[in-house]
């Protein structure tokens, strides 16, 4: 196995512990909570897992060079209301992403750029991939903080 391949690999290695993590985070959290709101300028839980789930399928779309309406009628579509519909979307996402990156050849993952549509200039493939992992990462945080805030039993082992 070349040494692209073992890095793109360990990448969504990393992107699933997201995804197992934040389903796990997902099932503890009782509904009553989805309006919960730490300040008036953030997002609600809801507003927040929703937004986590679709990382896989939104920055695809953005690194496919999707156009910001394309985008933005893709969050509508996946927007969801449950458990089972957030960790069915963040699941599918995962395995869209995983597909798309292991499709791709060597040279491509390292040197093909494609830019988003907010953005200014291109990035490698490589970079979007690290981009699509922290990213999730991040979130999945501020899902764990908002159960901590709310009283809910987590703690780090469920990040692992």
């Amino acid at each position: 196995m070349n040494a692209t391949v073992s890095l793109t690999e360990t990448l969504l290695e990393e992107l699933y512990v997201v995804v197992r993590t934040t389903n796990g985070l997902l099932k503890k959290a009782n509904p009553s909570v989805y309006e919960f709101r730490p300040a008036e300028n953030m997002r609600s839980f809801l507003e927040l897992a929703n937004h986590l789930v679709q990382i896989p399928h939104i920055d695809l779309a953005i690194l496919q060079e999707k156009t910001e309406d394309e985008v933005r009628q893709l969050e509508k579509k996946l927007s969801a209301g449950n458990v089972a519909e957030l960790t069915h979307v963040l699941e599918e996402g995962y395995h869209l992403v995983k597909s798309y990156f292991l499709s791709l050849s060597e040279e491509d993952f390292l040197r093909k750029e494609t830019k988003a549509f907010y953005a200014e200039k291109g990035a490698t493939q490589a970079k979007w991939l690290v981009e699509i992992v922290t990213h999730a990462f991040h979130h999945r945080a501020q899902l764990f903080t908002y159960l901590k805030q709310t009283k809910h039993e987590v703690n780090m082992f469920d990040l692992y």
